[in-house]
């Protein structure tokens, strides 16, 4: 078995790497990473191919001898990255998967993004049936395209693949910063789009944490997932042929309620809601076809989540840092 990784530096990447070489159902196995901005240590199971995905001479030695592709490299705003990774590097990956006499099966770690995350609204759960409404933005776009590009080669070929749609990663202390007034907040929403920039300041300086209401007036629910959870999910799809040519929602069984964030830091560590008004929806991204088809199921829940990222001490050698073009 020869595994092909692009991403293999990000956060997802990484933590599959290490759960991946460490099974023991696959000692024999090596894996190759295709590494552009950064790149990893080699070992006698770990090799790496630098350039860029959207050269097809890159992607044709990356995939030679190939018997598992796992795509996750993705970038985010940025028009001209996005088409080469999402476009033109899925092209070139499929191209070469699909005239290989090694590859077997393809994995694609897709996102919440092509449904709308919570920009757009849903009246029952989303399901894998649900159909793609993607928010404004061109990364929402390119993974509408890798989604329909892999499907289209399944249909074209016959090609063996799963896309795995997750919606926000987090990790370590991911989530603490996700709700941080300060100015090391972690992705968004930027509160300044919803708070006076007094406010955000006044609330940075206190013990705060944001209670987002969703425009229905009640407290906003929104999809996240663990890597480690995500990461048995991938482990899960390998040569499985319930995996074979299916999509699979994999995130959190129950989403993360902000009333729930609140009261439960409220409780634990004495911090004082802030009630924030947003124009967002509440949305369920329904992970039973993953549970019932895959045997799989999220460890983390929302208290979870939040006690393992307000628990979490980062070693001197592990700065916060957050990288999104790979």
């Amino acid at each position: 078995m020869l595994v092909l990784v692009t991403g293999a530096t990000g956060k997802v990447g990484q933590a599959f790497l290490a759960r991946f070489l460490a099974d023991p159902r696959w000692p024999e196995a090596r894996v190759r990473a295709l590494c552009h901005n950064r790149t990893l240590p080699e070992t006698d199971r770990l090799e790496v191919v630098k350039g860029s995905i959207s050269d097809r001479a890159v992607v044709d030695q990356a995939m030679a001898g190939v018997t598992h592709v796992f795509h996750m490299a993705t970038v985010k705003e940025t028009p001209e990255e996005a088409m080469d990774v999402s476009v033109k590097g899925m092209f070139w990956l499929l191209e070469a998967f699909r005239q290989s006499p090694t590859a077997s099966q393809f994995v694609l770690i897709g996102g919440d993004c092509v449904v709308g995350h919570i920009f757009v609204r849903y009246e029952t759960p989303i399901t894998e049936a649900s159909p793609r409404r993607p928010y404004p933005g061109v990364y929402a776009l390119s993974k509408v395209l890798e989604e329909t590009m892999l499907e289209s080669y399944f249909v074209q070929y016959g090609l063996n693949g799963t896309t795995l749609r997750a919606p926000w990663i987090m990790e370590k202390d991911d989530f603490r910063y996700a709700l941080s007034f300060g100015d090391d907040q972690f992705g968004g929403p930027p509160w300044e789009t919803l708070i006076p920039p007094e406010d955000r300041r006044r609330h940075a300086q206190g013990n705060s944490v944001p209670l987002l209401i969703a425009a229905d007036g009640r407290p906003l629910k929104r999809n996240f997932v663990h890597v480690s959870d995500l990461v048995e999910a991938l482990v899960a799809v390998i040569d499985n042929p319930a995996a074979r040519q299916q999509l699979f929602n994999i995130a959190m069984t129950d989403p993360v309620d902000y009333g729930d964030v609140a009261a439960h830091l409220e409780q634990t560590r004495g911090m004082k809601p802030v009630r924030i008004e947003t124009p967002f929806h509440s949305n369920i991204l329904d992970n039973a076809k993953a549970r019932h088809a895959l045997g799989w199921a999220p460890k983390y829940g929302t208290a979870e989540l939040i006690d393992a990222a307000f628990a979490y001490e980062r070693a001197p050698d592990d700065p916060r840092k957050v990288w999104y073009v790979g």
